[in-house]
């Protein structure tokens, strides 16, 4: 298979500058306006057409193989079940690079990818919403030594709309459809019209990637990508992160009041947890967080009553019945020493508790989000993306003894804070710690 072109609307003119695959308009402050959005085209099929998923060993080698003969970056994306499965495992891995096709590939009856992993080794991915794919996608094997994440980068560059489908129609021309992303792309098989969806999704991905990576040349942004793109490679090799107590988020919690009924909580969302792992389900299908509140404030004590609260009138809840109430029944039977305590949390307080808790260092986060929000207008960025909003909360509420561009550098580095985002807004943070002088 020979090199591709790189794809091109149908009705595009020839002429530089005038087609879907011209720079887009200048997005900073003192650019022209944005032009009149043009007729997208819909992209309904691969330009190969869809190819068949890989399944076998044999099958893996070939596309190995493949890849490895292709050249320039390779579009890599992965289809979760998010919603319906327990896990957060890829049912689907699709790429896409030139020279090889587009490929799919069920990892589901192979042991893993590592093979393809070791082919690809020294090629850039692509990727879309990279932090979304690269656990799972390590979990079958594969880790990018470098990568280009089209929607970070879109991000930097000043866009409003950063999703792949509003990227591909604003930069190229072509409307994708997302009607599959929420599917359970852990069914067997998969239907026709879900592998052409996959197969799309890295259809135009290598396409996007140059359009941004010259528009952030423009912007001057080019370094502060690469250092977000070194970050999210980092974060491939770190191990998930795990929340203490996650039984605390679930959904209406704060309404529950007390110790013991906070104790009903954690004992029915640990055996909901244990069924859903067991049934490799989402743990909201087997039984929703409302459910656990309503019994948790109520705490029937036979099935009756339990079966006609909120959430527990289905059929599969109901044959759970007994678990569900001897999750009830093990609560009610701890000791006071045995009841949830709770612990500090690590940081500060949520935001909205400031005020009551310390209104100097209240005021203080308050400077210091308009240094953020002021810096971030001027640079054409989202402030999130000029910097972590926890990051500036630990800052604000724990500041350097002796605030300083040096100290407050050295705090945001060792947050986590990159390089390009410390050099951007340390002076101007050190600067507002500080309570203002009284006239």
């Amino acid at each position: 298979m020979t090199d591709e072109a790189p794809l091109r609307r149908r009705d595009a003119p020839d002429q530089a500058g005038d087609g879907p695959h011209s720079v887009p308009p200048d997005l900073t402050s003192g650019g022209p306006e944005p032009e009149p959005a043009r007729t997208s085209i819909p992209l309904t099929a691969p330009r190969e057409g869809t190819p068949r998923p890989v399944e076998t060993a044999e099958e893996l080698a070939e596309i190995v193989a493949r890849m490895a003969a292709g050249s320039g970056p390779v579009a890599v994306d992965a289809e979760r079940a998010s919603g319906y499965r327990y896990t957060q495992r890829a049912y689907l891995v699709q790429l896409r690079r030139a020279g090889s096709g587009t490929v799919l590939i069920d990892p589901m009856p192979l042991d893993d990818l590592h093979l393809l992993d070791e082919a690809l080794a020294d090629t850039e991915w692509v990727l879309h919403a990279a932090s979304q794919d690269l656990a799972c996608l390590a979990e079958v094997g594969m880790k990018p030594r470098k990568l280009f994440d089209t929607e970070l980068a879109a991000r930097l560059a000043g866009f409003e709309r950063v999703g792949l489908a509003a990227l591909t129609e604003q930069l190229l021309g072509y409307s994708l459809e997302k009607h599959h992303s929420a599917a359970d792309w852990s069914t067997r098989p998969l239907p026709e019209s879900w592998l052409t969806y996959a197969a799309l999704d890295v259809e135009l991905l290598t396409d996007l990637r140059d359009l941004l990576a010259a528009e952030l040349d423009r912007q001057g942004k080019s370094a502060w990508a690469a250092e977000e793109f070194e970050a999210l490679v980092a974060s491939a090799d770190r191990p998930p992160r795990t929340r203490p107590d996650p039984w605390r988020r679930t959904s209406g919690i704060h309404r529950v009041r007390g110790a013991r009924a906070q104790s009903r909580v954690r004992a029915l969302w640990h055996a909901r947890d244990a069924v859903a792992a067991r049934r490799d389900s989402a743990p909201g299908r087997v039984l929703p967080d409302s459910a656990i509140i309503a019994a948790a404030e109520l705490d029937p004590k036979e099935e009756r009553s339990l079966l006609a609260l909120p959430g527990f009138g289905g059929r599969s809840v109901r044959r759970l019945a007994r678990v569900w109430l001897d999750a009830l029944d093990g609560a009610r039977a701890l000791s006071d020493d045995e009841l949830p305590v709770n612990v500090p949390v690590d940081g500060p307080p949520p935001p909205h508790r400031w005020a009551e808790r310390d209104p100097i260092a209240a005021a203080r986060l308050q400077r210091c989000r308009q240094v953020v929000i002021g810096t971030a207008e001027a640079h054409n960025l989202p402030p999130e993306n000029l910097i972590s909003p926890d990051f500036i909360r630990r800052l604000a509420w724990s500041p350097p003894a002796e605030p300083s561009t040096q100290t407050v550098s050295d705090t945001l580095k060792e947050f986590g804070a990159r390089s390009w985002q410390v050099g951007l807004i340390a002076e101007n943070i050190a600067a507002a710690l500080p309570e203002p002088a009284a006239d």
